[in-house]
């Protein structure tokens, strides 16, 4: 027995039908509903694979490994969305054979298909700027812009004026001059009190001249005292408020603070002494005895990179390497301001490569 089906349910089912089209194939634009959620998770992303990439080579070079840097170039993210409809049916008579009948149906085809360029940082400008000692103008604009001067200094600073700082050389340490760790001390307090700045001075042949100057004017009795203890400690000559900021390792001119800066690469040598190596590493010879500095009384690492079998619950950053996790503690704000200015200096440093790279693209599908 044929089904009937009445013109006004007919009518009905083709108006829902055409409806569910005008829902898929309405005016809507798409990117502007991506920007708001694309643009965090983007930055999210990039910024947990730098922390990572960073921790990697740092435990690297604990192992006496080869740090390999990988830049994100570009993102194009692409998005679609295709819509269909279809509508068909069969009206016959009431006797007819054939019966009567409405088929209707809609798709959407929703598409995400980011194209992520990655550029492997190679070359000679590169290797260069990771061996080439900091400009020590962009270590003391890291002071004028808040950074605590013990923090900075004691990070990218071998020596200063000849006094010098904790060294990691050829698998040893030598710890930092008594002087050393007092001066930064007393650049702290001072810089604390507003007595220390900087300015790049132009002269006629557009040379710039980085200065650090001590202020005096109104500043409190005790802190000209610790003024001039750094005096003492320096041999800096009495008289002298300012004083050309100038790269070396041994004391320099009368008006000149010499500052032995670290390159990159010894920076994250540095940073990397204080990595924890499980004892059977050791023991195989895959890592140098550790260089932190708990195996001398009194004395507390200013930086902390934990190791473990387990990959850690609560980790500002973590890497698995030779079998291990490797990780910074998110509740240690010491160690994760380190690896931050880590970071922070490689923006600063020149190791961006003007020569034409390979690039590898991979379509994330």
């Amino acid at each position: 027995m044929t089904k009937y089906i009445h013109p006004i349910r007919l009518s009905a089912t083709i108006c829902l039908s055409l409806a569910t089209a005008a829902l898929f194939t309405g005016c809507k634009h798409l990117g502007p509903q991506t920007v708001a959620v694309d643009r965090f998770d983007y930055s999210s992303a990039i910024a947990d694979s730098w922390k990572q990439q960073t921790l990697l080579n740092i435990v690297k070079l604990r192992y006496m490994d080869l740090p390999v840097f990988v830049d994100v170039s570009s993102i194009v993210a692409g998005y679609s969305m295709q819509t269909g409809v279809s509508l068909n049916g069969t009206l016959s008579t009431k006797n007819a054979i054939q019966g009567n009948y409405v088929a209707g149906g809609g798709q959407a085809i929703y598409t995400d298909r980011p194209t992520i360029t990655y550029t492997p940082l190679t070359g000679e400008k590169f290797l260069r700027g990771l061996m080439t000692p900091i400009e020590p103008k962009n270590i003391f604009f890291m002071l004028q812009s808040g950074y605590a001067a013990d923090f900075v200094l004691g990070l990218t600073v071998e020596s200063l004026n000849g006094v010098r700082n904790r060294s990691t050389t050829a698998g040893s340490v030598r710890e930092a001059d008594p002087e050393f760790t007092r001066v930064l001390q007393l650049l702290r307090e001072v810089q604390a009190a507003g007595a220390v700045g900087m300015r790049v001075e132009v002269d006629k042949s557009r040379d710039e001249t980085a200065m650090l100057f001590f202020r005096r004017d109104n500043a409190p009795p005790e802190i000209v005292d610790k003024i001039e203890e750094i005096r003492q400690l320096l041999k800096l000559p009495e008289g002298l408020q300012k004083f050309n900021l100038v790269y070396s390792p041994v004391r320099g001119a009368t008006n000149e603070l010499a500052v032995g800066s670290r390159s990159m690469v010894q920076v994250m040598g540095a940073f990397a002494s204080y990595a924890d190596v499980p004892e059977q590493d050791l023991k195989d010879g895959r890592a140098p005895p550790s260089l932190s500095s708990t195996n001398s009384p009194g004395k507390s690492d200013p930086v902390k990179i934990k190791c473990s079998k387990d990959k850690p619950a609560d980790a500002f950053a973590t890497v698995h390497y030779h079998g291990h996790w490797f990780w910074i503690d998110d509740g240690d704000w010491r160690s994760k301001r380190a690896l931050t200015a880590v970071m922070f200096l490689f923006t600063m440093a020149e190791t961006g490569g003007g020569e034409k790279l390979p690039l590898i693209t991979i379509p994330a599908q």
